[in-house]
């Protein structure tokens, strides 16, 4: 089969960052797994840190990939959820080989049903960032989806442009928050405001006067899904008492959490979508559950893809430019390819 992959850890611009591969093709799936045909992938930051340049060699080829849609060609003796010929979509494991391959082996509690309104390289986009952010919207977070219990309350996403924060932005919009998202160039500021955001500010300047600014003094909720370390202390300026603030990206050095963290009553909130997988919870089938639940709402139109640019057929080529483009900070929303040449 064909497949993307690398033997030794090295910057994107080096041809053999990543490589064009031919594998032999996988057998029969085993116990929950299922063998799916892969036709469409999305790129993501983390695909980019377990390629980055380090020492040490692969014996055989790695295979990244953390996003993808396709069909399940085969399903393991314990499998009830899908059957040959099912289309579906999701992350699956950190821990495992990924997608960029034509064949995947991937556990049943960890996929969805694919949308119906989407094509692959449209679903592809979808599943980790919706995983992260549902996931730290609704489990992390004592906060509801349903209902608009939320109305009146404001939550500023920093990061609002990327793949986390853009589809946060809608699932906030639909839990009924005023959403205040962060850009800094025209088009991250138009795509913000295409996902559904209230406000658009700049986080490349102090937040909180862009707030009051807006007649906004404070907000309950704040994802900070960009720079740990240097929004710490705005965050705990602006945020009400008994307010939230939800994290995905690890911290340089040590967070100070005493006041106004500690006299605010904070709560702070860690997301890894791939805590389920990678320590086999009890509650692994929540993500099937989820990418459903999603699945329905795209469905409905009540959630859109986030999928920006298609980057061509899945190669090597076409994987490194992506990974270029995300160690650049160019992404808007998320880069997807699909087929294979």
């Amino acid at each position: 089969m064909k497949a993307v992959g690398l033997t030794r850890y090295l910057p994107v611009d080096d041809p053999e960052a990543l490589q064009d591969l031919q594998l032999s093709e996988p057998g029969p799936p085993q116990g929950r797994d299922l063998l799916v045909r892969v036709q469409a992938i999305s790129v993501n930051p983390v695909d980019t840190k377990l390629r980055a340049p380090r020492e040490g060699r692969e014996e055989s080829p790695r295979i990244l990939g953390f996003d993808a849609a396709g069909v399940v060609d085969a399903v393991g003796p314990e499998v009830t959820a899908f059957m040959p010929g099912d289309t579906v979509y999701y992350a699956g494991d950190v821990t495992r080989p990924g997608c960029n391959a034509q064949w995947q082996w991937v556990d049943e509690r960890l996929v969805g049903r694919q949308p119906t309104t989407l094509d692959a390289a449209d679903a592809a986009a979808l599943p980790l960032t919706a995983l992260t952010a549902w996931e730290l919207l609704f489990e992390r977070m004592p906060l509801r989806f349903d209902d608009r219990h939320h109305a009146g309350q404001h939550l500023l996403v920093i990061g609002g442009a990327g793949g986390v924060g853009s589809i946060a932005i809608q699932l906030a919009r639909h839990a009924g928050f005023t959403v205040i998202a962060t850009a800094s160039r025209d088009a991250t500021r138009a795509w913000c405001t295409q996902m559904g955001a209230d406000h658009v500010i700049d986080h490349r300047q102090p937040l909180l006067p862009q707030l009051q600014a807006l007649g906004i003094d404070q907000v309950e909720v704040v994802l900070n899904l960009a720079d740990t370390d240097h929004y710490w202390d705005a965050i705990g300026d602006l945020l009400a008492p008994q307010g939230h603030v939800g994290l995905i990206v690890e911290p340089r050095g040590a967070l100070r959490i005493g006041d106004p963290y500690k006299a605010k009553c904070i709560g702070i909130h860690w997301e890894f979508m791939f805590a389920r997988a990678r320590f086999r919870t009890h509650d692994m089938i929540e993500q099937h559950r989820i990418l459903n639940r999603v699945a329905s709402l795209v469905d409905a139109g009540e959630l859109r893809s986030t999928a920006h640019t298609l980057l061509g057929a899945i190669n090597a080529a076409n994987l490194r430019e992506a990974h270029r483009r995300l160690e650049a900070g160019e992404v808007i929303g998320k880069l997807v390819l699909s087929g294979w040449d």
